[in-house]
């Protein structure tokens, strides 16, 4: 049975919660229409504003925690947030609506302060002090005393207090993700500064936007799960100490429950003998370690960006989105003209950098961003800047000991380095191994086509990709039409053939060639005409980046080579690109079966097919899992 007060009104609307601020919007819309006056609704106008600002903040913080390329140092609890965090704390944003419907009823029901909301000042120093002193003598020691209390009962921590100590990692989101009982008592700590102020006749416009939105900026502050203060601060002015906490302060309280349990301010743990001893000693510790060398990675992934709109599916711009696979949302284009100069500015100045991270098995994978989005890799001008941007990656996690870098989609094209082999060949020290992972990516293709298979059409047939296939479906007696206008690319390709096995390849350079073959493998884009030369129930398999539209209905489409990771995989809540949760692209899930391996050897050029068989058994070994590509 679900405890008094647990559970929010509106738990089971969805989005549609956003529909309880329709009331205020509409209120706001009526006095301007109707009226051409919203002097009288200035209170309405005020609530969405500060609503929207503690949105606001909240997201900040959240984009300040996921930027690792600048917090990754500073963070106080190491560990990743996964897909079941991020969906525990996805409603995070319940207690505005509450704190909206709560200011909005006690304006209702007392006019004369709705009155006086309207009518106030911008600014009264004297409502500043009397703010200041109604928190730290009314606020701080209520919250205080209830925070302990909930912790110290068992009823009280078990059915309410406990919701909120479930997310494993501090986050910004953390800090509003509650009960409903805990938001509106929080309520109250938060409002009696402010409704007192209005009463005693000192309040301001400036107390009340201050006040709401640095309450929140606090909390958001001790969940941040980075210590972004100095230690010296503390030790040039110990009265501090009483006055502000720290998010090692408070990441403490959620590490071991039974101490810190102050609002802002230490003090009041002091005299309540519950602060934890280790607190400054532990917050120095992490600052004065931020310089030195964290744990290195077994496994990088170099990734890229795909386009300006994906470009904010990463989870340093939206954390909830980034959960989700990829895919265009309307409501973001008027983002769009500050992401591109945000790409312009990557392009000119930006290094490769830490995009997320997960673990596997106690090994730490992390996938780094090279600053380059696809377009620009079709740039002639720009394929030096972007190689130079690989090479320093390669090097440097040469340099601190990474074991395995596997290189994304275009990082490793073959006009671009060969597929890797230009980094090798110019680096042969390099103890780092440089991967493809395309003898996975050719496995996951190969291992979904029946075994009664009998003839296939493959496009794209001499890349790299196109030839493994090829090579491989001729040995397991499989004919293979292979798309291509070059004579002397085909018959080098026929050639590495065993020779009973040879005349089971076949060159075409049409597609009316494959009108009766319902397998086509596709490594090259195709227009609505050429699809329509196969057969009604033909499934096309497809390793071609962008993956091709799906015009035609009465046919099947696969996705992109694609794996689950294992399921003993720990802090991943990043979505790869348009993957499903936990799915990662072959190529990278390639690079972590060499890393699991233990393989010695650099994996770049072309395809070695007899290797083919080896890499999909150790994939299944270590508990990866194939993604079925058959979509309608």
């Amino acid at each position: 049975m679900v405890a008094f007060l647990s559970a929010w009104p509106w738990e089971n609307f969805g989005n549609l919660k956003y529909l309880l601020y329709a009331p205020l919007a509409a209120q706001v819309v009526y006095s301007w229409v109707y009226e051409e006056d919203i002097s009288k609704v200035l209170w309405c106008i005020h609530i969405l504003i500060i609503c929207g600002l503690k949105a606001l903040v909240h997201e900040l913080w959240s984009v300040f925690n996921n930027m690792l390329f600048v917090t990754r140092t500073l963070r106080i609890n190491p560990k990743g947030i996964d897909f079941k965090q991020i969906d525990h704390e996805w409603h995070w944003d319940n207690y505005i609506i509450l704190q909206a419907i709560i200011v909005s009823l006690i304006c209702y029901m007392s006019p004369p302060l709705m009155m006086m909301i309207n009518s106030l000042p911008l600014w009264n120093t004297k409502g500043l002090i009397a703010l200041i002193v109604l928190h730290v003598t009314f606020s701080e020691p209520l919250y205080y005393f209830l925070h302990r209390s909930f912790h110290r009962n068992n009823y009280f921590f078990t059915h309410y207090h406990s919701f909120h100590h479930s997310s494993p990692v501090p986050h910004p989101m953390t800090a509003g993700n509650a009960t409903l009982l805990e938001n509106i008592i929080l309520c109250v700590v938060a409002g009696v500064p402010l409704i007192g102020c209005c009463l005693f006749g000192v309040g301001s416009l400036s107390a009340i936007y201050g006040y709401a939105v640095m309450f929140d900026f606090m909390r958001c502050l001790g969940h941040c799960n980075v210590e972004i203060f100095s230690h010296k601060l503390f030790e040039i002015l110990p009265v501090l100490r009483y006055l502000i906490y720290t998010p090692t302060y408070h990441s403490l309280h959620h590490q071991e429950m039974g101490t810190n349990f102050c609002l802002f301010m230490p003090l009041f743990d002091v005299l309540g003998d519950t602060q934890n001893p280790n607190s400054w000693e532990l917050q120095k510790k992490i600052r004065l370690s931020a310089g030195e060398r964290k744990r290195v990675p077994e496994f990088v992934f170099l990734a890229h960006g795909v386009d300006v709109m994906s470009a904010m599916h990463a989870p340093f711009v939206f954390r909830s989105f980034a959960s989700m696979p990829y895919t265009t949302r309307i409501f973001l284009l008027p983002m769009w003209p500050f992401t591109f100069c945000v790409m312009l500015g990557m392009w000119a100045w930006s290094k490769t950098f830490l995009f997320s991270f997960y673990t596997l098995r106690n090994n730490l994978c992390q996938t780094w961003g090279v600053p380059r989005f696809g377009f620009q890799y079709f740039l002639p001008f720009a394929t030096k800047g972007i190689n130079d941007q690989i090479e320093a990656a390669i090097l440097r996690a040469d340099k601190i000991g990474v074991k395995v870098i596997s290189l994304a989609a275009l990082n490793k094209n073959e006009a671009l380095n060969g597929g890797g082999t230009l980094f090798v060949n110019k680096h042969p020290d390099l103890r780092v191994r440089v991967v493809h992972g395309n003898t996975l990516t050719a496995a996951v293709i190969l291992y979904e086509i029946p075994k009664d298979v009998k003839e296939v059409f493959l496009t794209g047939a001499t890349s790299k990709l196109g030839r493994a296939i090829a090579l491989y479906l001729c040995r397991r007696g499989v004919r293979v039409l292979m798309l291509t206008l070059s004579m002397e690319r085909f018959q080098k390709i026929q050639k590495e053939a065993p020779v009973e096995f040879q005349n089971n390849l076949v060159q075409v350079t049409k597609y009316n060639a494959a009108q009766h073959c319902k397998t086509w493998i596709v490594g090259k884009w195709l227009t609505p005409r050429e699809q329509s030369w196969a057969p009604a129930g033909t499934h096309f398999h497809q390793f071609v980046v962008p993956p091709i539209l799906k015009f035609r209905r009465n046919c099947t489409y696969g996705d992109l080579a694609a794996m689950k990771l294992p399921k003993d995989v720990e802090g991943l809540g990043t979505c790869e690109y348009t993957m499903e949760r936990g799915v990662v692209h072959a190529c990278h899930a390639g690079g972590v079966v060499h890393m699991l391996e233990g393989w010695k050897h650099h994996e770049v050029g072309a395809i070695d097919v007899d290797r083919i068989d080896l890499v999909w058994e150790a994939a299944m070994k270590y508990g990866l899992s194939a993604v079925s590509s058959l979509t309608n």
